[in-house]
Parts: C-alpha cells; structure tokens; sequence
C-alpha cells in the first residue's frame, strides 16, 4: 500500500494549521488543562483551534479513521475516538511546545501521525516558525522541506549531539544519567522544548538521539514515523520496543522513549539504565 497521496495531504494539512498557529506566537493566554495531573500542564485556545482544524478536516476525507488528540474543547478529556485500535488512526499534537508559543520561544510544530496496526506508518511535524516540513511514510523515505534526510550512522563522539526534553523527573527523581550528561562536555546537549522536534534532529541527521522522559503518545507518534523512515530506531528508556502500540483504552498515559541512530543507540541506553 502506497501512503504517498496521505502523506502530501497531510504535509498541506500540518501547513494549514500552522497558519491558525503562526499568527498569534507570543500573544496569547496560557491556560490550564482541567485533566492535568500536576495542574499545571498548558495550553491555549490556538491549541484547540488548530486541532479543530485538523480533526475537521480528516473526518472529511477519512471518515472511518480513529482520532485521538492531545487536546478536546472542554478541557476534561482527550479526544479518543478509536473504532479500531488495530486499524488507522490518527494522533494530533496541534502545538508541541505550547509553552514555548506562549512565551514567544521560537521552537514549537504541528505534528499528525498515523498508526495502521498500531504503528506509525506516516508522520509530518511542522517546525511552525522555520516554515520547516519533516515528513516521512513507510516506504516514502524521510525528507525536511522534500529534501531526503537519515540518521547518523555513526557511533557517539565528542561531536555528537543529544536532545533532552526538559520535564526529566521520574517518580519525582531526576535520573543519575541526566547530571552525569550534563556534566560533560564531549556529547553536546541540547534542548528545544518541544520532544517532536527533537526527534526529528535524528532523522535529519543533525543529533546522534533524543530522549524523552515524560512524553505522551502525540509527541512520539509524527516523529517517530520520520525517524523509523530515515533509518533509525525508537524504544522506550529500556531499549524494548514501544510498536506496535495497543491503543485499547488509550487515555493519555506517558510513553518515555528514546530516538537514535542505530549505532548510537547501545551506548545511550547503557547509560540510561547503568545502576
């Protein structure tokens, strides 16, 4: 099965919302979600706008897919409408990086994956101020703006960047492996703030892996679609596999997880889970 007549749908589909989101970064209010387990997790009426946007228009075109979405329009809830957790289905992120948007941080995207048998076949994060379009789909390739893009083949060295997103904590413990990393200065460490983002540094080729501790199924599905494209490799902090992913019941639950070029990938779960 080709994806290549979703894929230009849903680069111009990520390019649409973009516009609703471009036009009001740095002037809008902050909010907070109702459904937030630490009550203080953001988002804004653009968030919900976007989405909007997005769902609306692949229920026009797709209209036996499941959707689910970071966001909803009262807050309480995601949305979660997944007729068949095996079948296609859609997964929105309609600002990653809301709180860089709110302040006016240019590094924020529109991401929209889709799953088939609970694997990200097609994804598009859209760098929203770059005007930068990472898409990939199985069997496509990966490219940044139509350009064709890989991750690195080669193992860690003293020029590798990482990408860390930056809520690191775990069960309130930040890991030993994160002052250890930031402690040296032969890996280059960086963050953005927005996970999507990050991982798709690997598939163009620009960092060795990112790491995402405290992510959710939005922020990993789009680029993780880019990434798997371009040659690398995704599981979750333990190095097992997160696909395909069982969406039964899928509420929001965190998926940390770990985005590498294969050589790379040994040396940075080593350090993860070094006791």
């Amino acid at each position: 099965m080709s994806f290549a007549n979703d894929l230009s749908f849903t680069v111009e589909l990520a390019l649409g919302a973009a516009k609703i989101v471009l036009g009001r970064h740095g002037n809008v209010e902050r909010l907070i979600k109702n459904n937030s387990a630490s009550q203080d997790e953001a988002v804004t009426e653009v968030d919900r706008a976007s989405q909007r946007y997005i769902v609306e228009r692949l229920r026009q075109r797709f209209p036996g897919d499941g959707i689910i979405g970071e966001e909803s329009e009262t807050g309480e809830t995601i949305t979660a409408e997944i007729p068949d957790p095996m079948g296609r289905n859609w997964v929105i992120d309609p600002i990653d990086g809301t709180n860089n948007f709110v302040a006016g941080f240019p590094n924020f995207a529109v991401c929209i994956g889709l799953m088939d048998k609970g694997v990200p076949v097609l994804g598009v994060v859209h760098d929203v101020v770059r005007d930068w379009s990472y898409a990939g789909a199985r069997g496509c390739g990966a490219t940044l703006n139509g350009r064709l893009i890989s991750v690195p083949k080669t193992p860690l060295s003293n020029s590798s960047i990482l990408m860390l997103t930056s809520n690191l904590l775990v069960n309130g413990k930040l890991p030993a492996w994160v002052p250890k990393w930031m402690g040296q200065t032969n890996w280059k460490i960086r963050l953005l703030g927005s996970a999507a983002l990050e991982a798709c540094q690997v598939g163009a080729g620009v960092a060795h892996a990112a790491v995402t501790v405290n992510g959710k199924l939005w922020d990993l599905a789009a680029p993780a679609a880019v990434v798997i494209e371009a040659g690398g490799v995704i599981t979750d902090l333990a190095g097992q596999p997160i696909f395909p992913f069982d969406l039964r019941n899928y509420t929001g639950a965190k998926v940390p997880f770990v985005a590498a070029g294969p050589a790379a990938l040994p040396q940075v779960l080593q350090d993860i889970n070094q006791q």
